[in-house]
């Protein structure tokens, strides 16, 4: 069961100063300079293009994981010898007000943020060059997101690699209020499925059931979406990143919906597969058993230390085991269907990602480049620490551009049944997906949302 304690939790504050320790104990502790400064800035306002509108505004993920702060146009520092963090807003611009209101005073800032002091952002390069920082020692800036007029000369050297992998390796380990956050993502999200749930066997088309998420979301708070949501309706829940969302619905089977929204820039991420009619098909029941089982099974597996790659292994022995019973695969053992990569056609993604202030979040350390097509996309590698937040996702897809030319191929094609195949792709694809925070002994599942077959029958039935 998920726990319901993360509203008291985020009757706290951020905790910006502890992250900002964090990541300057880890800079020091690579050998950086103990006397250095951070020095860190938020997006900036800007305007849609050949248009007065303003464009959609994206905190800066690493800004904000140091401050907390979801305001444009501010800048932030953390002196690391005495721990001070200082956070710069805009001011007030009078011909502004008019337009736009009053901004934020520098005293609610001070008492919104866990920070040290606050200051408006015309003080940035007076600040930097005050007698509060050593002449001898070191800035640490982002490549790339330092404003032209800003100016380090007081400083003694600058280093801009190492606070940003710095910043993506702390981010791994959430602290409670991030996993608070989560959680409550978790649960918006969860009220916005069920609903679609309820409306998809009246609903026309993938569109009317997208407008019922954001409606869902946005009516509990939540008005930003953590990724472009994924409502794919029969053949279209092949394509692992499905974006069009407009297809109609007469006629298909599955509805796969891979959406979830965002609170105070953390992350959601949540997939269900269910039948539109509320009962699935026979076809649909077999597959959707097989990722319900390399689900469960990869998270019980759960704990910190485990090594990513070999739970992501198990679910492709799963999935084999799976493919061979009900006869898709045939004409070898499991080992040696394992061995030969066959499984990869049907599951070509990794098991999940890291999860936070991005969808896909940093310090997962994978590789791309991988000669093994099994892991060539697995987005974790290694051992998953305590305090991180993983996403659970396996999925079986029966995608033609991928599996026809495994049936071509004299090696692979020969395990693969192609009588049996023909009977399931109008399934499409099934994937279940859970955000799963990761203990000292064991797990414990974010994500509420209903996903056994009974239940998403009942509630669907229920619309």
């Amino acid at each position: 069961m998920v726990s319901t304690d993360y509203e008291e939790v985020l009757k706290g504050q951020y905790p910006a100063k502890e992250h900002a320790r964090k990541v300057a104990e880890a800079i020091v502790a690579k050998g950086g300079d103990a006397n250095g400064t951070l020095y860190l800035e938020g997006q900036k306002s800007r305007l849609i293009e050949d248009n007065d509108g303003e464009a959609p505004f994206r905190q800066r993920r690493y800004f904000y994981y140091l401050s907390g702060c979801n305001l444009p146009d501010c800048y932030l520092t953390y002196h690391i010898p005495s721990q001070k963090l200082t956070l710069f807003i805009p001011p007030v611009e009078p011909e502004e007000v008019i337009w736009s209101g009053l901004p934020m005073s520098v005293e609610e800032a001070k008492e919104k943020y866990d920070v040290d002091a606050v200051f408006t952002s015309e003080n940035v390069n007076g600040h930097l060059a005050s007698s509060t920082y050593s002449p001898q020692s070191t800035l640490y800036a982002i490549p790339d997101q330092v404003s032209d007029g800003i100016t380090f000369l007081a400083f003694n050297s600058t280093n801009l690699e190492l606070l940003k992998p710095t910043i993506e390796t702390c981010r791994v380990r959430k602290s409670p209020y991030e996993i608070a956050l989560i959680k409550k993502a978790n649960a918006i999200s969860t009220a916005a499925h069920v609903n679609v749930m309820k409306a998809v066997s009246k609903a026309k088309n993938e569109t009317e059931l997208e407008a019922i998420f954001l409606k869902s979301c946005m009516e509990r708070g939540a008005k930003e979406q953590a990724y472009h949501g994924i409502f794919a309706s029969g053949e279209n829940a092949a394509t692992l990143h499905y974006v069009k969302n407009s297809a109609p619905l007469t006629g298909q089977l599955n509805l796969l919906l891979d959406a979830g929204c965002e609170v105070d820039c953390y992350a959601s991420d949540i997939t269900r597969t269910f039948p539109i009619s509320g009962t699935f098909t026979k076809e649909s029941k077999e597959i959707y058993d097989i990722v319900l089982s390399m689900q469960k099974q990869c998270t019980e597996q759960l704990k910190a230390g485990v090594t990513w790659d070999l739970v992501h292994l198990h679910a492709h022995k799963v999935a084999i085991s799976g493919l061979l019973k009900i006869g898709i695969l045939h004409g070898a053992s499991e080992e040696e269907l394992l061995k030969s990569r066959v499984s990869v056609a049907f599951f070509p993604h990794g098991l999940g990602h890291y999860l936070g202030m991005d969808t896909h979040d940093t310090g997962g350390n994978p590789n791309y480049q991988d000669s093994d097509p099994m892991f060539r996309y697995l987005r974790v590698r290694g051992a998953v620490p305590a305090g991180s937040v993983v996403t659970v996702e396996p999925g079986i897809y029966f995608c033609r551009f991928i599996i026809e030319p495994v049936l071509k191929d004299a090696e692979r094609g020969k395990y693969v049944n192609k009588e049996v195949l023909e009977r399931y792709w109008k399934v499409g694809g099934v994937r279940i997906e859970d955000n799963v925070l990761i203990t000292e002994d064991g797990y414990e599942n974010l994500t509420p949302t209903p996903k056994e077959i009974d239940e998403m029958k009942r509630i669907i039935l229920s619309g």
